[in-house]
């Protein structure tokens, strides 16, 4: 098992990870990019050596209710890569929550191109506009306009 000052000196080494001292000699580091709310990668790690790290979003992992894992007989191995897959799992939306940002209650199509790029037309406050990810790519007043730049740009209706 590694010890407190072991598993700090780990966790330290992540430079997109800013700690926060809590109670009892507890410390929390915060992935502050986050595209969550959820911003706590290291949870109460305690001078005993116990402590959580975020896993709400990775398989794999025996997580309790707040989807965190115990790191109390991590290796430094086991420790570093639960820890980049749970910054990994809170630096981008999965596909649908990035849609559902953009669309909402709007209504949608997906449009099939050129090296397999998908982009969203999506009618909203009385334009069709275009979206690659979460980026406005061009906006239309109709959807003829809008279909017929999709057909030139070599994109097909899914």
């Amino acid at each position: 098992m590694l010890s407190f000052d072991e598993k700090l000196a780990i966790i330290s080494s992540f430079p997109e990870l800013h700690r926060k001292d809590v109670s009892l000699g507890r410390v929390n580091f915060h992935y502050e990019e986050s595209v969550y709310d959820k911003t706590v990668v290291v949870h109460h790690l305690h001078p005993n050596g116990n402590g959580f790290v975020y896993a709400g979003f990775l398989k794999g992992y025996e997580t309790n209710d707040k989807g965190l894992v115990n790191i109390r007989d991590y290796t430094e191995e086991e420790l570093r890569s639960i820890i980049e897959a749970s910054i990994e799992s809170l630096s981008t939306l999965p596909d649908t929550a990035r849609e559902e940002a953009i669309v909402g209650n709007g209504n949608e199509q997906r449009w099939n191109g050129p090296d397999n790029a998908t982009l969203l037309l999506v009618h909203e406050d009385d334009l069709w506009n275009i979206y690659s990810g979460l980026n406005l790519e061009a906006a239309f007043l109709s959807y003829e306009e809008a279909e017929d730049y999709l057909f030139e740009e070599g994109f097909r209706r899914l």
